[in-house]
């Protein structure tokens, strides 16, 4: 009977420090060790609008914890965008996928995160009156790390990527639904977008993607 009392205290014990723990994760106070209140920052990257956002993950015995959206922290990053529907995609070693976006009315901005495993993920400006319009940059999201890296990007870019390792698991945030008669698939080799993916011998491609339209001949954003 002692025994029962006593794992029960301490049950209530570690739910009244993990209720505190989450109540002050949310507060910006310099005081809190950041262990305790994982903090966000935010990289403009060589695309306009496009950005690198890295939260602290806090870690114990447990395991971890981070945040992946939080409507205030990232108001100021994603603008007023709502986001619509949440993915979630399993890829296995050789795959590629993109280079994908969506034509107005139903054009996507994506918050993307790697969760397990990692990726070589590439956004193309194709935005005819932006002055780097056909430019690319990319950006290796990897979930083994301390830090986690997750990925902005507005509506008028395309986006892909290519596994690195065995699997990577990707989540993604979309301000519009998928909208299939509005998706629209850059060639994922075009020759003169010349993008260095990672060396695959025989890349695994959807049917979709394989079929791609080069960037010259494509539907692109004004």
């Amino acid at each position: 009977m002692e025994k029962s009392k006593a794992k029960r205290r301490r049950i209530l014990e570690e739910e009244e420090r993990l209720n505190r723990y989450f109540n002050d994760l949310y507060r910006v106070i310099p005081e809190l060790p950041t262990i305790y209140a994982p903090r966000m920052k935010i990289y403009p990257l060589a695309l306009e609008s496009v950005k690198l956002i890295t939260v602290d993950r806090y870690e114990d015995a447990r395991g971890c914890f981070s945040d992946h959206w939080h409507e205030e922290k990232f108001k100021d990053i994603t603008g007023d965008y709502t986001f619509k529907q949440d993915s979630y995609v399993i890829s296995h070693r050789g795959v590629i996928r993109g280079l994908h976006y969506q034509l107005p009315p139903h054009q996507q901005g994506k918050l993307v995160r790697c969760i397990a495993g990692s990726i070589q993920d590439f956004v193309v400006d194709i935005r005819k009156s932006s002055p780097t319009f056909g430019h690319w940059l990319q950006v290796r999201l990897d979930a083994t790390v301390r830090h986690q890296d997750m990925l902005w990007i507005p509506p008028g870019f395309a986006h892909g990527y290519a596994v690195l390792g065995n699997r990577a698991d990707v989540l993604y945030k979309m301000t519009e639904v998928h909208t299939p008669e509005y998706e629209r698939t850059l060639l994922w080799n075009d020759e003169d977008l010349d993008i260095p993916w990672e060396k695959i011998k025989h890349p695994i491609l959807s049917d979709k993607d394989k079929q791609g339209i080069p960037l010259k001949e494509a539907e692109v954003f004004d």
